[in-house]
């Protein structure tokens, strides 16, 4: 299916004032509930992320991706999604690895120690501040959502239900004119999904009347995007987006996600509050971290939406 030029909403989190109970706080939170039930995603605006340390974080990506495979491989996890991925048949053009607790100083240097043993305190400094920095509007966009669905009660268990993952991108060009596909279709396993691509387009959204958009990248804005764990927890209040990555042309595309994910052990269940005769349970309660097991399965490999079949009720 062709993608359309229709621009997701674009929500300024930049202006002055913008804290809880202020005219502002309550106007953006509006646009973001409103967002999220339409779409599942819209760009945010943030300044407080600089266009210097935009433009250093994917100078660092570029220097992570053009380490030896060998190297990379290091970046190695028993969790699904949690290490390197590169080299896979069915595409070829995606490689990633991923950070765990990457707002955490200690755990960005152990990273850092393992694949430049030597040393590499830019690259450690740069993707530190970063996420730490993104992990502030994971913060700000979900305590929103909780407020527009009057839920502060849940405040402080749904902030501390969750780490923080990076996962650094990379595609390739395809080199070619054709569009090749750079990541299927997928619907994100997590909470909350913040995600910066450079100029080189790629990113498509599927809408729920089944158009894929193109999400135009912009400097200076971020593709906020909620995940399977989200979409249960709020009985499907929420819209979850299916989106993939095309690719065409010669030159690389770099990305990254901070993605808010559910800590082991931690249930995932909808508040009574928003479980009524219009609105029926989805999903039965579930571990995250149980789940993304589960995707390794024939059955969630096969799975066209895996939460569904994981755990739909």
């Amino acid at each position: 299916m062709d993608s359309e030029t229709i621009k997701l909403p674009a929500i300024d989190f930049s202006q002055p004032g913008l804290k809880p109970g202020n005219p502002e706080w309550d106007s953006v939170k509006g646009q973001v509930r409103k967002a999220l039930e339409e779409f599942g995603c819209f760009e945010a605006m943030y300044d407080k992320i600089s266009l210097e340390l935009q433009k250093s974080f994917f100078k660092a990506l570029e220097e992570l991706f053009n380490l030896p495979l060998q190297t990379k491989q290091r970046n190695a996890s028993k969790k699904i999604y949690h290490g390197y991925i590169g080299q896979y048949p069915i595409f070829p053009l995606y490689e990633s690895m991923g950070l765990d607790d990457a707002n955490i100083l200690e755990k960005v240097e152990s990273f850092t120690d393992l694949l430049w043993p030597e040393g590499n305190s830019n690259f450690c400094k740069t993707v530190h501040s970063y996420s730490e920095q993104i992990s502030e509007l994971d913060k700000i966009v979900r305590r929103m959502i909780l407020e527009s669905l009057g839920l502060e009660k849940y405040m402080d268990e749904h902030m501390e239900l969750t780490n923080c993952l990076l996962r650094a991108m990379k595609y390739e060009g395809p080199q070619t004119t054709e569009t090749k596909v750079g990541l299927p279709a997928h619907t994100d396993k997590n909470i909350l999904s913040i995600l910066c691509q450079d100029q080189i387009r790629g990113l498509q959204v599927l809408t729920k009347d089944g158009h894929w958009i193109d999400v135009e990248p912009s400097p200076g804005s971020f593709t906020v995007m909620i995940g399977d764990a989200l979409f249960a927890w709020t009985n499907g209040r929420l819209h979850c987006p299916f989106h993939r990555v095309m690719m065409t042309g010669n030159i690389a595309r770099y990305s990254a996600g901070i993605f808010s994910m559910p800590k082991a052990g931690y249930i995932i269940k909808a508040p009574e509050e928003l479980v009524d005769e219009e609105h029926p349970l989805l999903f039965k309660p579930f571990d995250n971290v149980e789940f993304l097991s589960f995707l390794r399965t024939e059955a969630g490999k096969g799975a066209q939406f895996a939460l569904k079949t994981y755990s739909g009720i």
